[in-house]
């Protein structure tokens, strides 16, 4: 329309696109985990800005986890690569704001971590990709049968390897995530069902021992709809203990 004034396009601030830069940096792998970045003179010689711009770019950085700055006359920051921890406390924190229950985690999880158990069975090299890290969990986990706080530890440890080695990144992330949610939450029941002397007993513990067993001869032979079939079965048995609570 004659008169109208066109849209104005919104320019990236010169912080936002300093902390593009660094941030692909840093996920890149261009910059290592707990290397410096910096010092701050320097910082400031590389990109042309002025100092509150780099301080307010920084900042988006700190903000997201993927540095901390130092404070001091130099200035600069330690890079932290990203993990699946920091991806768990976003989730946790999304969760908590909608109030989320930790039976959404459990329904989650029994949705979800049965097809990395089949992703591991698919595996070519699951011989020497999988089996090797569930057979060292599991190792713990029966040498910890005894001992009901350290058979949970032992116990999420092997759920953890199932997830980390199904061979997906995104899956193993983003299930990973949730993996470590509902181990706080299992953690935080153990600790209260002991002390309530209302922990399962042996045999049910002894039952999650040969849960997982199967599992590993399930994914060793190459069973993918086998092992999701028992890993569901397992997750539901398990997960009831703490949902009941």
């Amino acid at each position: 329309m004659e008169g109208t004034r066109p849209a104005r396009i919104r320019q990236p601030r010169l912080a936002d696109m300093v902390a593009s830069v660094l941030r692909e940096r840093i996920v890149s792998g261009e910059l290592a985990d707990g290397e410096l970045i910096g010092p701050q003179d320097d910082l400031l010689a590389e990109f042309g800005v002025s100092k509150p711009s780099m301080r307010e770019a920084l900042r988006i950085l700190e903000s997201e986890g993927l540095i901390t700055v130092l404070r001091g006359n130099k200035g600069g920051a330690i890079v932290h690569v990203p993990r699946t921890e920091t991806a768990a406390q976003a989730i946790d924190l999304v969760l908590r704001t909608q109030q989320s229950a930790p039976d959404d985690i459990a329904v989650a999880l029994v949705r979800l971590e049965p097809l990395c158990a089949g992703l591991c069975a698919e595996r070519p090299d699951r011989e020497s990709g999988v089996v090797p890290a569930l057979e060292a969990a599991q190792r713990k986990a029966e040498e910890s049968v005894d001992d009901p706080l350290g058979f949970v530890r032992a116990a999420r440890e092997f759920h953890a390897q199932l997830v980390f080695c199904c061979g997906n990144a995104a899956m193993a992330v983003a299930v990973g995530a949730l993996e470590r949610l509902w181990t706080t939450a299992e953690q935080e029941w153990a600790g209260g069902a002991a002390g309530r002397g209302d922990f399962p007993g042996l045999d049910q513990r002894s039952d999650g021992v040969r849960a997982h067993r199967r599992l590993i001869k399930l994914i060793a032979a190459g069973d993918a709809a086998g092992a999701e079939r028992a890993a569901r079965r397992h997750l539901t048995a398990a997960q009831c203990h703490v949902l009941e609570h």
